[in-house]
């Protein structure tokens, strides 16, 4: 594998797909509206959901970006509008075929520099578990999954399952957040985006510690949650005073102080800035942060790893392993 910076959050669009209500059943799924050959938008039903470019799709420009950033390896999520949680399981099961054989596609033409990672119906742990050993033994190196399935949070216990499964097969699990309410006071300035993607990867890293799920997967699980861990690391104090002071109603099914596993998954590095990084190291630790940017979309960071390159507090070990050597430990264990 290429030396250099090892980006772990990074998403894919291909250029096309079939049409998913004549290949899955049911209706009002995404479909691509082709606007130029470097230009599209994704379309839910007839809304428009997001714009997206070439490099959604062209390896080759995406090969390019890397290059001039400094980036050496990507690994290649599915963007998660396309995760159909809130579908028959056997709709999503499809769906999640066409999707993970697509995305193979546009990884083929990197070599070893585009890692692909699958998406499952995780609405069905039996079904999540056989498509991720489907999607292992054609290519895929690992899974992303949304942070949630509707009400469902990942201390479910089929979600546990699935979990389990990816210990098991050593599979590396990225967490998303994904399908953040909306209403009026977070329908405007992207505030979905802006707070509720935070507050969704809060909730869930929380619900894997209170919910007791590091204390019943085994400690090979090789799990990283999206953007930073969310609003997690600042508020791990008010955490574990809760566990402590309010343990009636806060311990849940955790055995020992949210504290005690924060060296039991990674986050990515995408928060912008040196202090927020060092908030980041000095809580999870410098093993547990692995360079992530967002590529391609707008709220990401280019070039991925500025951040870690910028902060002035970081040793040039510290700096080696946020950049490359934990996302390898991540992906190879």
């Amino acid at each position: 594998m290429p030396a250099g910076v090892v980006d772990v959050h990074t998403h894919v669009v291909p250029e096309g797909w079939p049409d998913l209500g004549a290949a899955c059943g049911g209706s009002g799924w995404p479909w691509l509206r082709v606007d130029s050959e470097r230009a599209a938008m994704i379309m839910v039903g007839e809304t428009e959901f997001r714009p997206v470019g070439a490099e959604c799709w062209d390896a080759s420009r995406r090969l390019a970006d890397m290059d001039a950033d400094g980036v050496a390896v990507q690994v290649v999520s599915p963007t998660p509008v396309f995760f159909s949680y809130d579908r028959p399981a056997e709709q999503a099961v499809k769906v999640a075929r066409i999707f993970n054989d697509l995305t193979l596609e546009v990884t083929a033409a990197g070599g070893d520099r585009l890692v692909p990672f699958c998406q499952v119906p995780l609405q069905d742990p039996d079904a999540a578990c056989a498509e991720l050993d489907r999607s292992l033994a054609a290519g895929h190196v690992g899974v992303e999954i949304g942070n949630h399935v509707g009400d469902r949070d990942l201390d479910d216990a089929g979600v546990v399952t699935f979990l389990q499964h990816c210990a098991e097969v050593g599979a590396p699990v990225f967490v998303h957040p994904w399908d953040m309410p909306g209403g009026p006071r977070l329908d405007r300035w992207m505030a979905r985006w802006l707070t509720g993607m935070p507050a969704e990867t809060h909730l869930s890293v929380l619900a894997m510690i209170l919910g007791g799920v590091f204390d019943r997967v085994p400690e090979t699980l090789r799990i990283c949650f999206a953007h930073g861990g969310g609003s997690f690391p600042f508020w791990l104090g008010r955490a574990d005073n809760a566990w402590h002071r309010r343990g009636d109603l806060v311990r849940g099914a955790s055995a020992a102080p949210p504290s005690s596993y924060v060296d039991r998954f990674s986050v990515d590095s995408v928060v912008f800035t040196p202090p927020a990084l060092r908030l980041l190291v000095d809580t999870l630790g410098e093993d547990r942060v692995l360079v992530g940017s967002d590529y391609p979309y707008p709220l990401g960071e280019r070039p991925a790893g500025a951040v870690v390159r910028a902060a002035d507090f970081l040793t040039d070990g510290q700096r080696d392993k946020l950049l490359s050597t934990n996302a390898l430990r991540f992906l190879h264990g």
